[in-house]
C-alpha cells in the first residue's frame, strides 16, 4: 500500500505557535481549541517546553486565567479556563462528580463492540503539578464508548494479513488521569499514536502511510450548567485539520 502523505503533523506543529482559536468567551469563562502537542501547563516531565496553553490564553485574553481540567499533551480539542479561582473550583468539582459531560473522538486498533462500558479502576499517577500519594488505592473509573466507523487496511502489522481500525466516540463518566488512553489499552484497543499505552508497530504504520505521529484523540464537545448563570452551556470544537486528514485518508484506503 502506497504512503498517502497526509502531512498532518505540520499543521499541529504550526498551530502551537499561532493564537489559540477561541471557541467560547464571556466575562467568567474562556474556552479554546488546543492543538495536539501543546501542554496545558508546565510539568516536570517536559522541562524543555517553553510554550503552554495556560500562558497563551493569558496573553490572548489579557487576563489571569485558571485551568479547570486537563487535556493530555497529545490530545486536541476543547480546553476550558475560568477568569476567577472560585469559578474554576466550582467547575473542577463538576468534572469530578460528572456534572460536566465531555465527548471525545479516537482512532483505535481493532474493531471493538458496537458499544460498551469500561468499568476499570485506575491507580493514581503522580506528577509535580497534581501531587498525589503513590501508595493510594486505585480510583473508580468508568468510560462509555460507541463505535462510529471501521476500516481494514491491506497491511500486515501483527500476525494477520490485514490490520483493522475503528473510530470511537468516548464519554468518560469519571475524570482520572489518562483515563481514556488507559481504558482503551485495558480492552486491547489502544489509541493510535499513543506512545505510552499504544502499540508502536501500529503507530509507525500510521506515520508511514498518513504522515501522522500525533495521538488520534480529540475532545470535541463539553456540556454543563454555566457555573454563574446556571444556563446550559455547550462548547464544541471541530477536529484539527490533521486529524480530519487521517480520517479522510482511511476512507480512501
Amino acid at each position: 500500500m502506497r504512503p498517502m502523505n497526509a502531512c498532518v503533523d505540520s499543521e499541529d506543529a504550526a498551530s502551537k505557535e499561532a493564537p489559540l482559536p477561541v471557541l467560547y468567551r464571556d466575562e467568567h469563562l474562556i474556552a479554546v481549541h488546543k492543538p495536539s502537542g501543546l501542554l496545558v501547563h508546565r510539568t516536570g516531565i517536559d522541562r524543555h517546553e517553553t510554550r503552554f496553553a495556560l500562558q497563551m490564553v493569558r496573553e490572548q485574553s489579557g487576563r489571569f486565567v485558571f485551568p479547570v481540567h486537563r487535556l493530555d499533551k497529545g490530545t486536541s480539542g476543547v480546553l476550558l479556563f475560568a477568569f476567577a479561582s472560585d469559578i474554576a473550583h466550582v467547575l473542577g468539582v463538576g468534572f469530578e462528580t460528572g456534572a460536566v459531560r465531555k465527548r471525545y473522538i479516537a482512532v483505535v486498533r481493532g474493531h471493538p463492540l458496537a458499544a460498551g462500558v469500561v468499568d476499570h479502576a485506575l491507580a493514581r499517577i503522580r506528577d509535580d503539578y497534581a501531587g498525589g500519594r503513590p501508595d493510594a488505592p486505585p480510583q473508580e473509573a468508568v468510560t462509555r464508548y460507541r463505535r462510529l466507523m471501521t476500516w481494514e487496511l491491506p497491511c500486515q502489522v501483527d500476525r494477520y494479513a490485514t490490520s483493522r481500525y475503528a473510530l470511537l466516540e468516548l464519554e468518560p463518566l469519571t475524570g482520572r488521569r489518562h483515563q481514556l488512553r488507559r481504558h482503551l489499552k485495558h480492552i486491547a484497543h489502544p489509541i493510535i499514536g499513543d506512545a505510552t499505552y499504544g502499540k508502536g508497530r501500529h503507530n509507525r504504520l500510521f506515520q508511514a502511510l498518513f504522515g501522522s505521529s500525533r495521538l488520534l484523540l480529540a475532545c470535541t464537545e463539553m456540556a454543563c450548567a454555566h457555573p454563574v448563570t446556571g444556563l446550559p452551556l455547550r462548547i464544541q470544537a471541530p477536529l484539527a485539520d490533521g486529524f480530519g486528514a487521517v480520517l479522510a485518508a482511511l476512507d480512501r484506503a
